[in-house]
């Protein structure tokens, strides 16, 4: 490839970020996927510049990725980062069509995503600790749980952003769209007793206005939150590995258990699509399936004799 076709890809990304707002988190992933594309220019194909791609190039760069071993949700996702690329290229005047148009990924089985039941999201969220840190993860867990948060938005807020007259806390989701989330109380009172011992981590820093800080003073990082939770979840006996986005399932999960209104869960996760917040549906269903074969009669005799039937 050309010494200038990395250029484009920064001039690419930095267009992402500045005009369109995508989070950090997007543009790396954005820049893995160009990557990904460049190397495969590189390694023999004999491609100089982004002109000289077509849809033959793009199908053999799927198949390449596919014999890598990359599941079809992400080279979905791959496609699409390329596709949105090209697209650019084409606003620049450098492409006259969109190679990547038309090219399909694989399907990949959808999964459904795992989630923590009351009890153990209760013996989580149990930490009789008081020091600085514990009473942060807890205010971070409890938050999750209680707003059903994402990651970067959880990162993402200052001190203002909670309302605690209100209880309500103040989101920038995807796409920089601002929604407005429930607080339970709990999570309320956790947040009062971390801002209490929030100052104890500043450092002399009264200008950070992040909500949730490191032990540095400093806004605290997407994977801090994941190793300590991680490391809670182990603390405090789950057997299951643990982690921010199974927080915010679980409050999906639980809330649509409660109340079978898939359209105010979609408000409260912020997901554009209700397509996106249906899987949650078969969640219920799983939940729904195991009261009937505990409760229901016939369910409890079929289950008797396929147990019998199983020993003899």
């Amino acid at each position: 490839m050309e010494s200038n076709a990395e250029s484009l890809v920064e001039q690419y990304l930095t267009q992402l970020l500045q005009q369109r707002r995508y989070s950090p988190h997007t543009i790396s992933n954005y820049r893995r996927d160009l990557g990904q594309l460049l190397n495969f220019c590189r390694e023999g194909n004999r491609v100089a510049n982004w002109q000289q791609l077509d849809h033959k190039i793009i199908r053999r760069f799927a198949i390449w990725r596919h014999q890598q071993g990359i599941s079809g949700r992400s080279q979905q996702r791959e496609l699409s980062s390329l596709r949105s690329f090209f697209r650019f290229l084409m606003t620049q005047g450098m492409l006259d069509h969109n190679p990547a148009q038309g090219i399909r990924a694989p399907k990949s089985a959808k999964r459904l995503p795992k989630n923590l039941d009351i009890e153990q999201t209760e013996q989580l969220l149990k930490i009789n600790q008081t020091d600085p840190l514990a009473l942060r993860d807890r205010a971070i867990m409890e938050l999750f749980y209680s707003s059903g948060l994402r990651l970067a938005e959880l990162v993402s807020l200052n001190i203002n952003s909670i309302d605690h007259h209100s209880a309500t806390v103040t989101v920038i989701g995807k796409g920089s769209k601002e929604r407005m989330v429930p607080v339970g109380s709990k999570a309320l009172e956790a947040i009062g007793l971390w801002l209490k011992a929030r100052t104890k981590l500043l450092k002399d820093r009264d200008d950070e206005s992040a909500l949730f800080i490191s032990n540095n003073g400093r806004r605290i990082s997407p994977r801090t939150i994941q190793l300590r939770i991680k490391k809670w979840a182990s603390h405090q006996g789950l057997d299951v590995p643990v982690h921010p986005h199974m927080l915010r399932h679980s409050f999906a999960s639980h809330i649509l258990e409660s109340s079978s209104d898939l359209r105010a869960v979609q408000e409260l996760l912020g997901h554009a699509d209700i397509s996106t917040t249906q899987i949650y549906t078969h969640l219920d269903f799983q939940h729904l399936a195991k009261v009937y074969d505990t409760a229901h009669p016939r369910a409890r005799k079929r289950r008797k004799h396929s147990d019998k039937s199983r020993v003899e």
